[in-house]
This record gives C-alpha cells, sequence and structure tokens, in this order.
C-alpha cells in the first residue's frame, strides 16, 4: 500500500547541475507523527522516497536524482539532497543543509544548519553535526561529534600529519 502520492503541484528547482523539476507529495496514511492528507516537501521521483517505513520529507525540503530517503529518516526545512546520496535509519536532515554526491547519512544521526556533506562522506551513529561544517571526501563522523568543533579537530590533525611528514622526510635527508 502506498503512503503518499504526488498532489500535482510541480516547481522547477535550481539544482546543483542545472533546472530540475521536483512535485510535492501528499500521505495517503497517517504514520509516526505524519497525518492522512497532509503535504509535504518535494520530489524528483517516486524513488526518492521509500513506499514503506516512516521516512517523510517536510516543508520545502528537496530530494532529486538518484537520492534515496528511507526507513525512518525525516528530511525539514530547507535542505536539498540529490546525486546518489542515501539517508535512512532514524536520521533526521534540517535547516538548510545540502547533501550531494553519494554521502550517506544513517543510525541516529543529526546534520543541521548550514551544513555541506558530499563526497563519500558518511556521518552515522549518535553523530551531530551542525552550523556551517563541511563533511567530504570519504570522511566518516560518528559518535558524539559537534559541528564547529568538527572542523577545527580536522585541521588540527592535517596539521599534525604535515608536520609529522616533514620531520620524517628530515630525518630521512639527514641520514
Amino acid at each position: 500500500m502506498k503512503k503518499y502520492e504526488f498532489t500535482g503541484e510541480t516547481k522547477t528547482i535550481e539544482g546543483i547541475y542545472g533546472a530540475v523539476t521536483v512535485r510535492r507529495i501528499r500521505a495517503l496514511v497517517s504514520f509516526g507523527a505524519v497525518k492522512a492528507g497532509e503535504c509535504g516537501g518535494w520530489l524528483e521521483k517516486e524513488e526518492n522516497l521509500s513506499q514503506d517505513g516512516k521516512a517523510w520529507i517536510y516543508g520545502e525540503a528537496k530530494v532529486y536524482g538518484e537520492a534515496r530517503v528511507y526507513g525512518n529518516a525525516k528530511i525539514r526545512g530547507n535542505v536539498q539532497i540529490c546525486d546518489k546520496v542515501e539517508v535512512c535509519g532514524n536520521a533526521v536532515v534540517s535547516g538548510n543543509a545540502m547533501l550531494c554526491d553519494t554521502a550517506k547519512i544513517y543510525g541516529n544521526a543529526r546534520v543541521c544548519g548550514n551544513t555541506q556533506i558530499y563526497g563519500a562522506a558518511q556521518v552515522y551513529g549518535n553523530a551531530f553535526v551542525y552550523g556551517k561544517a563541511e563533511v567530504c571526501g570519504n570522511t566518516q563522523v560518528y559518535g558524539l561529534t559537534a559541528g564547529g568543533l568538527l572542523c577545527l579537530l580536522t585541521v588540527a590533525m592535517l596539521v599534525v600529519l604535515v608536520l609529522k611528514y616533514f620531520k620524517i622526510s628530515e630525518e630521512v635527508l639527514n641520514d
């Protein structure tokens, strides 16, 4: 049984790679905190949001491309999710977050604010990424994590690694 349908309302948005037409959704049945008849967010196609589970796209959030939201995940605010991103489990993404490429958000992870997550990055467990944090590449964020602190720790670790590399290179050259 389907849990949502498209309302017929469409709009064209400026996606990362150009214009995309998205369609508003409406719940057909009540599930979780969503009531039958409630309008949700915007999808490019049905494959973007599973008809199973309690996952839901709220308000002005947009999911397009090959991105998938499933399980009990919640997408709120003015979030944009595209490419091959997966958001699942009990994850919540809100605010003005932008998720793209092959990023995956799962478990009990929370992503909010103006966060950008892209590349093959993964945010999972009880991780909380917020503010203007940027998570990219093959980074994995898990456990209990804070936004701004994450960036500082990442920079600090890079500085330590660079210093260690140059110290090793100096020792090799001096031998």
